[in-house]
């Protein structure tokens, strides 16, 4: 097991160098990286070097694949990225139908083919738009899984409950294809709107010792990401949920 945390989620902290120190110090020696700390990947390495923090696996647009490849290649060689995910596409640039998603699983697919030549795993990252049933009758999230069997997924499943589907579902279906989970969690309905109703783990709506439990039983080898999308408390946060999942990986068993 590896516990990471997103560093999208720290975004807001002022001294992201100085934030390494932070969670080295509360027990996270793991991060995801994402564009916002990729400006000077040596610089960067050095800072994680000097608190014994590793980047297993990073954010990366596919865009930016796309158009600038052996740059992307020489940032995840420079920080240790071992899994790459692309995470996110803007409203705009959504597929409305069936062909469209084939057609960016093809993409994905042969960008997952090209890291593998580098010994680099590659996937998709979910939001919520993956699961609401096109007018053609398709699921985004399972034409990309299953057009493009190259890549790995990263579930973030808070996004799947959000996106009105049934985690235990895609976890039992696609579990092979699982290389890391995103651990959130939701606040009950009409609080924590300040933080766009996403909470401290533990501290939500969602049953987290069984969704780990099922993540075990698929894997062992998984990368648990800690990820609030909007936190008060950058440090607070990563303090409590780093705490709240030792206490379920303990709790749970393979």
């Amino acid at each position: 097991m590896t516990l990471s945390i997103q560093l999208y989620s720290m975004r807001d902290y002022g001294d992201q160098i100085a934030l390494l120190d932070k969670l080295s110090a509360i027990g996270i020696t793991n991060i995801e990286g994402y564009g916002g700390v990729y400006g000077d990947p040596k610089a960067y390495r050095a800072a994680m070097d000097a608190n014994g923090i590793s980047m297993p696996s990073g954010h990366m647009g596919l865009n930016d694949i796309e158009d600038n490849f052996e740059t992307t290649l020489s940032i995840a060689k420079t920080l240790g990225i071992v899994c790459i995910f692309a995470p996110y596409l803007e409203e705009q640039d959504r597929p409305d139908n069936t062909i469209g998603y084939t057609k960016l699983a093809h993409r994905l697919n042969a960008a997952a083919k090209r890291y593998a030549e580098h010994g680099i795993l590659f996937g998709w990252h979910n939001h919520d738009f993956e699961f609401v049933t096109l007018a053609d009758g398709g699921v985004p999230m399972d034409i990309l899984l299953e057009e493009a069997p190259d890549i790995m997924w990263e579930a973030d499943l808070a996004w799947i409950v959000r996106g009105k589907s049934d985690p235990f579902d895609y976890i039992q279906r696609y579990g092979n294809r699982l290389c890391a989970i995103h651990v959130k969690d939701i606040a009950k309905d009409g609080t924590n709107l300040d933080e766009d109703g996403w909470a401290d783990l533990g501290a939500g709506v969602l049953d987290w010792a069984t969704l780990l439990q099922a993540c075990r039983t698929q894997s062992l080898g998984l990368i648990y990401a800690l990820e609030h999308d909007k936190p008060s408390d950058p440090v607070g946060y990563a303090t409590r949920s780093a705490a709240a999942f030792q206490n379920l990986w303990e709790n749970t068993h393979d």
